[in-house]
């Protein structure tokens, strides 16, 4: 039997324009997938998914035939799980090629309606035990920055950037002395990256300014030693994003009233804000009907 453990992800920095070529803040969260991996005597491939509370949220059985034909049905899950699987046979052939098989069950560490990478984590495991290239795989299925493999595979903060297209990682340490004031708050949706980031290309301009920008915020998050500054990085950064996405700031939208600052994470208009706050949030947030409010040190992995 083979185990296989990848980190979810939180993008700090740089949302969208980390696509262009931004410098982007990342770290990786305490929450992650874990891949489970048993022979059995068949060319096939029997898979369980599991949420973090032990039910099974999806399960099926895939041949070797079906997953070399790219063979679809009407199930979404389904037919995405065939291409992961046909694109990593694509770039290892001994992968899922012979008379055994195997019986496979994934784990979830935290609810799928997170964000927090259900697909960037089983991208990570299954290029690993495939043996192949993450970001290749990546990029043959669900696309996009690829900072999200980089946590994967790392336990600690990071900085991701695409040079030339080409992922440049650099594990930082970063902890803020003012951590006990950054809260994590759910928006209680889903979002879609693959449509927040349509939406980005539709609309960004201004580029060349926009990353020199980002970039020196980037730089300054990781520095920042005062929650007031901090507090000013996250307004001039949402301002930033706002303008090129032609976005309304979910401050403005949901909790104007607010005396700290909010800041979108990854897609903007679902999954978590990062929340800086003199005082402790977690009542207000719950009166306006977000329960889910995790403490930064309760969220990020840092070793």
């Amino acid at each position: 039997m083979q185990t296989f453990y990848s980190s979810g992800k939180l993008l700090l920095t740089a949302e969208y324009v980390v696509l262009d070529g931004a410098k982007a803040l990342a770290v990786p969260t305490v929450f992650g997938q874990h891949l489970k991996v048993e022979p059995i005597d068949q060319p096939k491939v029997i898979w369980t998914s599991f949420t973090k509370d032990n039910t099974v949220w999806f399960e099926d059985e895939l041949t070797y035939m079906q997953i070399a034909s790219s063979y679809t049905i009407n199930n979404e899950v389904f037919n995405r799980l065939i291409q992961i699987l046909n694109a990593a046979q694509q770039l290892n052939p001994n992968f899922l090629n012979g008379s055994s098989g195997y019986k496979i069950s994934t784990l979830l560490e935290f609810p799928k309606n997170w964000g927090l990478g259900t697909s960037s984590t089983l991208i990570n495991n299954i290029a690993t035990w495939a043996d192949v290239d993450t970001y290749t795989l990546l990029e043959l299925t669900f696309g996009g920055s690829g900072y999200d493999i980089a946590c994967a595979q790392h336990q600690t903060a990071l900085i991701y950037q695409l040079q030339n297209k080409q992922p440049q990682v650099e594990t930082i340490s970063f902890n803020p002395s003012f951590s006990e004031h950054l809260y994590f708050v759910h928006l209680n949706k889903k979002q879609n990256s693959r449509e927040g980031i349509a939406h980005y290309k539709a609309n960004r301009s201004h580029l060349t300014e926009t990353i020199r920008d980002i970039n020196a915020l980037t730089d300054a998050f990781v520095t920042c030693d005062d929650l007031n500054q901090f507090q000013e990085l996250i307004d001039q950064h949402e301002s930033i994003i706002g303008k090129i996405t032609n976005q309304k700031l979910v401050k403005e939208e949901l909790f104007k009233e607010f005396k700290g600052s909010i800041k979108s994470l990854g897609a903007w208009g679902g999954d978590f804000v990062l929340v800086a706050s003199k005082t402790n949030p977690t009542d207000y947030f719950k009166s306006k009907g977000f329960d889910t409010i995790l403490k930064y040190d309760t969220m990020v992995l840092n070793k």
